[in-house]
């Protein structure tokens, strides 16, 4: 399993930073595309669309990506995702309703064209203003997932929310936020690779005010973990699907992303 793991974040690797970091803005647009339509089909197949639907779904998805690019302002397309995030996303994980039925379902395909369309923006505009820009909004979330991953290993006692994902604490969470709080306040201080998702919030809202909306970011950054892990274990799956051999699916590596970058934007905005 650590042999293909590595060898998937080699090829994912080989395949994003050169594109990312030197290639046009249209060609790095077209790759992150890509991964909208796979993390658009796997959203499907975890609402239980079934095998055609779920396909005709990610068609849809890729359509509703295109069309946005007509909008004058993605202002409101960011803004409706953030409150997709800012209140469904509490309500569904504190009430656990059923999510691959009913009114939920219907709800939920049509919140994910909005989703994934304002999730391929904020990523584009954010390569737009640079590769530091884009790499620092995507560092918040990595710094997060990998500090909580190792303070909850070293002091991981309090579950966050177990019945949803029984291997998170409070702890961890706490551990995440930490790193973050000590990148962000390093990078500030050193003026590092700027402009930077940190700077530029600095630069709008303050020292301590950005301080507090990398806090909230962070938070997010775990309701959607937490939001993608309810939708798998409602759905019977340990993955969103296997299209990344050793790492599970795409939505499994951008679900903390997904409440994210539309929030960091609009604030940006």
């Amino acid at each position: 399993m650590l042999k293909t793991r590595v060898i998937t974040a080699i090829v994912l690797l080989a395949v994003f930073l050169p594109v990312t970091l030197f290639a046009p803005v249209a060609a790095f647009g077209a790759l992150i595309g890509l991964v909208v339509l796979f993390a658009a089909w796997e959203w499907a197949r975890l609402l239980k669309a079934g095998t055609a639907g779920s396909i005709v779904y990610a068609a849809v998805a890729a359509v509703a990506v295109a069309a946005s690019t007509r909008l004058e302002s993605t202002h409101s397309l960011y803004q409706a995702a953030g409150i997709f995030w800012l209140v469904a996303g509490p309500y569904v994980l504190v009430r656990k309703p059923t999510l691959a039925a009913g009114v939920w379902r219907a709800f939920l395909l049509a919140a994910g064209l909005v989703i994934f369309s304002a999730c391929w923006h904020a990523l584009v505009a954010a390569r737009t203003v640079g590769v530091a820009f884009v790499l620092s909004l995507l560092l918040l979330v990595w710094l997060a997932d990998i500090g909580a991953y190792f303070a909850g290993k070293a002091f991981g006692k309090h579950k966050l929310a177990p019945a949803i994902s029984p291997g998170k604490t409070w702890e961890g969470a706490v551990g995440g936020w930490a790193a973050v709080m000590v990148v962000s306040v390093a990078a500030l201080a050193l003026h590092a690779f700027e402009p930077t998702l940190y700077s530029a919030l600095a630069a709008r809202l303050g020292l301590v005010r950005a301080l507090f909306v990398l806090t909230v970011l962070v938070a997010f950054s775990v309701i959607g973990d937490l939001f993608e892990s309810m939708t798998k274990r409602q759905a019977g799956v340990k993955d969103s699907s296997g299209l990344l051999p050793g790492h599970g699916g795409v939505l499994d590596r951008i679900d903390a992303l997904l409440p994210v970058l539309p929030l960091a934007m609009l604030l940006l905005g």
